[in-house]
């Protein structure tokens, strides 16, 4: 039976759904309204967590994939003990609080992924729950054994990424994975009738999930409660779809059902009006302390949970291989990583294949995959078998042609902890990719991007498939730490820099065998010389990727001529921005800001003229045409190098 506790928190979980967008006068209260009473259910009666540690490996995972109502989220963290108090609440979507417009890892305590565009939290829910699985049957289910929540809306279902997604999590059989789709048949134009008659239900089916009708069950606990435990407890292997139709803005007498209850906060007095039917003081954020108070109690009972996993933490045989897997690897994993020896010839696409192999048994936690292009882009562990419904074990994935799904997916694998996901698509393809992308460095998700025929070289397939004006899109990403290098060897230090990094990473790598040139030690800093000048040099070429060894030539061919001019790898314009902000005299000595400079990339020069006097690219888009004759034709040859540094040079 509902009790006391239950309709005082319910009450005041809507009511601050409407008195924090009120006083920040921006906010989506209506579904927050609506959906109060699941949330409580959640916390309160089903989900497995302890707020006193909420990084706790084995806990329950909640996604709130409808971000914009994240002040459901804010009010149940507050009322559970997760950190968050009334001045927290009261700073709802001001600068510098605790509880933005949106839910945020890393920013708010019990928040496990960063939603807001919608249909990226049920994406990354998937990959929450395969990492579970993928853990319980590596470790048994004493010390993986939890289950993850997902509350979505129609927006989530209408935008694409939540097809593919959800299409791969009933191929994978994903049965820990619960998703409460709110239907509340309102988006921010309207009735949903407007825009979609999709069957849900059938879809679903079709992919695969057990889809169950619960009704118009959305104020009423005990019943909400039988669902979630009947879903939690089923031996049903299938991901599970709970239909809830819920009413938005419920109880306000002005805006139920309504969809301007949906983005509009309630003026005062629509706010007075509904805390009358609610049977509430009508004062802002009321919260008594005593049920504040009685709702942490019932939270903290997870901590008894928590310590019993702990002890059997302690005790468990695999205690060595779960740490490894959930830090940084075992001691001296980079010992393994390869060296190529100087005048190889390997694509480093093949070299990252290559180095993901050699560190695999070291780094227990690497999990590759790719969208329908292991082969093509190195984002393979040979020795590994597919992480499937029938071996969960394991840590080769195969994504499918869904790349947008595979991006969420991974920053859902890394945000679990447990996994660092590799995944690999052509570099074109980071068009598909870009939301997940920007999300995993917004939520330093530690992710590997794998991006392979990076350039013109793709050949025959023409412009649709050749990537130009891609880096430069990119590093205008803040915090994403972006490598495309020059040869195996800086393929091989680009696999050890990703792993040690807390965030999420881009390789950027050849469909054409490269050269073996360097040492690899350019990666580090960021940028180093590969080519040093027979004298004083007269100019510097500075090259990224397959236009190093291009570089080289075009130098070597200057240096017949009496022309000096040295080379550097400059493989991570990030890399050697951070490096240069600690120590610009040593920068300065790399890459000489007193010499004529000439960049060249086999992509838009936009950007370049930071670092050049001169910056020779390709500015259009590419063309149909073996890879070689492709390159040469747009200018990424040693020839048209060596032209654009006379040039300069006699000026």
């Amino acid at each position: 039976m509902p009790t006391e506790l239950d309709r005082q928190a319910v009450n005041i979980i809507r009511g601050l759904a409407m008195d924090a967008p009120l006083a920040a006068k921006s906010g989506h209260q209506g579904t927050a309204m609506a959906l109060a009473p699941l949330g409580h259910v959640l916390y309160s009666r089903v989900m497995k967590h302890d707020p006193s540690d909420p990084l706790w490996p084995d806990r329950d995972r909640f996604v709130l994939s409808t971000g914009h109502a994240s002040i459901l989220q804010y009010a149940l963290l507050y009322l559970n003990g997760y950190g968050l108090e009334m001045s927290d609440l009261k700073a709802f979507r001001q600068w510098g609080s605790a509880t933005p417009g949106h839910p945020e890892r890393g920013h708010t305590a019990g928040v496990e992924v960063t939603t807001g565009p919608l249909g990226q939290g049920l994406a990354n829910a998937v990959g929450l729950a395969l990492a579970e699985r993928n853990l319980r049957a590596r470790f048994g289910a004493d010390l993986c054994n939890h289950h993850t929540w997902v509350i979505a809306g129609d927006g989530c279902l209408m935008e694409g990424v939540s097809h593919e997604a959800a299409s791969f999590a009933g191929h994978q059989r994903l049965g820990r994975l619960v998703v409460v789709f709110d239907d509340n048949k309102i988006t921010i134009d309207g009735g949903t009738s407007l825009t979609c008659s999709d069957d849900v239900v059938a879809r679903f089916t079709s992919y695969g999930w057990s889809v169950r009708q619960l009704g118009e069950i959305g104020d009423d606990v005990d019943a909400l409660e039988r669902a979630l435990v009947d879903a939690r407890d089923s031996d049903d292997d299938r991901p599970k779809l709970l239909v809830l139709r819920t009413r938005v803005g419920t109880p306000s007498p002005d805006w139920t059902d309504k969809h301007e209850a949906h983005g509009n906060p309630f003026t005062a007095e629509h706010v007075s009006r509904t805390k009358a039917v609610m049977g509430v003081p009508d004062e802002p954020f009321w919260a008594p302390d005593a049920i504040v108070s009685e709702c942490r109690g019932l939270a903290a009972r997870g901590r008894v949970l928590r310590e019993a996993w702990q002890q059997r933490l302690s005790s468990s045989a695999a205690r060595a291989d779960w740490d490894a897997t959930w830090s940084s690897g075992r001691a001296g994993w980079a010992d393994a990583l390869p060296r190529f020896d100087e005048g190889q010839q390997i694509a480093t696409r093949v070299a990252v294949q290559k180095a993901f192999d050699a560190v695999a048994d070291e780094f227990p936690a690497l999990v590759a995959g790719a969208a329908d292009l292991t082969g093509n882009t190195g984002a393979k562990l040979s020795a590994a078998s597919p992480m499937s419904a029938t071996t969960p074990e394991g840590r080769q994935i195969y994504y499918g042609v869904r790349e947008h799904a595979m991006g969420s997916i991974m920053v859902g694998l890394a945000l679990h902890g447990g996994a660092v996901p590799a995944g690999g698509t052509f570099f074109v393809f980071f068009d598909y990719m870009k939301p997940p992308v920007r999300l995993a460095a917004l939520s330093r998700a530690k992710c590997i991007f794998v991006f392979s025929h990076d350039s013109v070289g793709v050949g025959e397939d023409g412009p649709t498939h050749q990537p130009i004006e891609h880096l430069a899109a990119l590093r205008a990403i803040p915090d994403l730490q972006i490598i495309r290098p020059a040869d195996a060897n800086e393929t091989s230090a680009a696999v050890r820099v990703a792993l040690e990094h807390d965030g999420p990473t881009v390789l950027v790598l050849s469909r054409q065998n490269l050269p073996v040139l360097t040492d690899g030690s350019a990666v580090d800093r960021g940028a180093g010389v590969v080519h040093s000048a027979t004298g004083t040099p007269a100019a510097q070429i500075v090259a990224t990727g397959s236009e190093v060894s291009i570089a080289v030539e075009a130098a070597r061919a200057l240096a017949s001529d009496g022309i000096a001019v040295s080379v550097v790898s400059m493989p991570s314009w990030d890399r050697f921005e951070s490096w240069r902000r600690t120590d610009r005299s040593g920068a300065n000595e790399v890459l000489r800001p007193d010499l004529p400079t000439v960049s060249v990339e086999a992509g838009t020069t936009l950007g370049w003229e930071r670092y050049a006097d001169r910056c020779l690219g390709i500015d259009r888009f590419g063309a149909s045409a073996p890879g070689n004759v492709a390159l040469a034709q747009l200018g990424m040859n040693a020839e048209a190098v060596a032209a654009t540094v006379r040039s300069l040079v006699s000026r």
